[in-house]
């Protein structure tokens, strides 16, 4: 029994990390690079910040994305060609 409760206290403070790990701040990316038709890697300058997965708009390689706003978590939206769009996954890559 004690143990289940060791494992219960440890599940609940790690929680936060875990709400946490799915958003990043990327108010610093200056560029992006299409990696599919709905995934992209944000970059500032030459260093990757953040593969982003938005499913729901498809992005092309003149499309133009907008934040907003500089933290983004998974189920924000970001602006693709000036329709808002859902971003599913934010893997952060630095």
């Amino acid at each position: 029994m004690r143990k289940i409760w060791t494992m219960l206290g440890l599940a609940i403070s790690l929680f936060p990390t875990f709400v946490w790990a799915d958003c990043t701040d990327l108010g610093m990316y200056t560029s992006w690079i299409l990696e599919t038709s709905h995934t992209v890697l944000l970059y500032s300058g030459k260093t990757p910040l953040a593969r982003v997965e938005i499913p729901n708009c498809e992005i092309r390689p003149l499309s133009t994305i907008r934040l907003l706003s500089s933290y983004v978590c998974e189920s924000d939206e970001i602006l693709v060609d000036g329709v808002a769009c859902h971003v599913i996954t934010v893997e952060v890559l630095h």
